[in-house]
């Protein structure tokens, strides 16, 4: 095989991004896609005119010749939607939330066993070469353990989503699945070497009146062993997007922002700092760094994992744990008290 064979089910804001990540891979071939909407369909047909395009990704699934899928959907429908690429024998790419409940997520994880095909979940900011270097740096032992993490997101709008899908709640979830769960991700990530998170106590609230089951504004204590802690908090009531990391140790400390007009923009401000001692250092990065750039990392992470049988950078079982964090998250917020892992 000199190419992988992709498929694409979905084709919303996301979609066309995903699908341009895969065009610009010159060990890839978007061959397929599944688009939900006249509008959808058409907008495929004029960025992605060699694929064959669908209206039914079971349609798509029986027809073609594919080696993988990416899904790209709402979260209420990837369970679906996953189960059927798995069970067609095709490697799958998953966005983020991997699903709804832990039950589908086991599903989907023991599906992917048995049918000996991979399964990746899109928590893209692990290729980063902004948040990536802050792991690298962690690992490398530069800072010591990590004792503390603030992990903040600053934006707006509030996104409806294709036909309004994220302000139904039983299509979202809870809003804790949608961003926050990019950051109880990299918090697990960069205190890996200390182990899993043991509680979760968080509080939200929401400024939408029409709308109080969205909470836009969220905050959240991860503990992690032996008092290392991280804290997550966003909120979507701001302006533009603005994200910051800061992580400390008993050896020094790190400081990563990123900020766009929005969170795909092509051409973010970013930054890493250092402190070692009494010295802090602005940390070079290797290239531009922003979820549509980690869109094209991903694809030939996917790529290589499937060729080369290099490793994928969040399994299902990551996937798993993210939905659990964000899961827990929500009942803390419901409960008014610290859940425990």
């Amino acid at each position: 095989m000199d190419k992988v064979k992709f498929g694409l089910i979905g084709y919303g804001a996301w979609g066309g991004h995903h699908a341009r990540a895969i065009e610009q891979n010159p060990r890839a071939q978007l061959r397929a896609v599944a688009a939900r909407s006249n509008a959808t369909l058409e907008r495929a047909c004029n960025e992605v005119p060699s694929a064959t395009l669908y209206t039914d990704y079971q349609k798509m699934l029986a027809r073609e010749d594919l080696d993988a899928v990416v899904v790209v959907l709402p979260t209420d429908l990837h369970y679906e939607a996953s189960r059927a690429v798995l069970e067609s024998g095709r490697h799958l790419l998953l966005e983020k939330p991997m699903a709804l409940t832990l039950e589908h997520c086991d599903a989907l994880t023991a599906l992917a066993a048995e049918t000996g095909k991979l399964l990746a979940i899109g928590h893209e900011f692990r290729l980063s070469s902004l948040w990536g270097k802050v792991k690298q740096i962690i690992d490398s032992g530069a800072i010591g353990d990590p004792l503390y993490a603030l992990i903040e997101l600053w934006r707006r709008p509030y996104r409806q989503g294709s036909n309004g899908w994220r302000y139904d709640i039983n299509r979202v979830g809870n809003w804790i699945l949608e961003e926050p769960i990019h950051f109880f991700d990299l918090a697990r990530w960069y205190f890996q070497t200390i182990g899993d998170p043991i509680s979760v106590f968080a509080q939200a609230s929401a400024s939408r009146l029409d709308h109080p089951e969205l909470q836009d504004n969220f905050s959240a204590m991860l503990r992690f062993p032996g008092g290392a802690y991280a804290l997550i908090s966003q909120t979507l009531s701001g302006w533009e997007h603005h994200q910051v990391v800061k992580i400390t140790g008993r050896e020094g400390a790190l400081w990563a922002t990123w900020s766009g007009a929005m969170d795909r923009t092509f051409e973010p401000k970013f930054s890493l700092k250092h402190r070692r001692g009494d010295a802090v250092d602005e940390v070079p990065l290797s290239k531009i760094t922003g979820e549509v750039y980690e869109l094209r990392d991903q694809v030939e992470m996917m790529v290589r994992a499937i060729l080369d049988n290099a490793a994928l950078s969040a399994t299902g079982a990551d996937g798993r744990w993210s939905v659990a964090m964000c899961l827990k998250a929500q009942e803390s917020v419901d409960r008014g008290a610290e859940v425990k892992f």
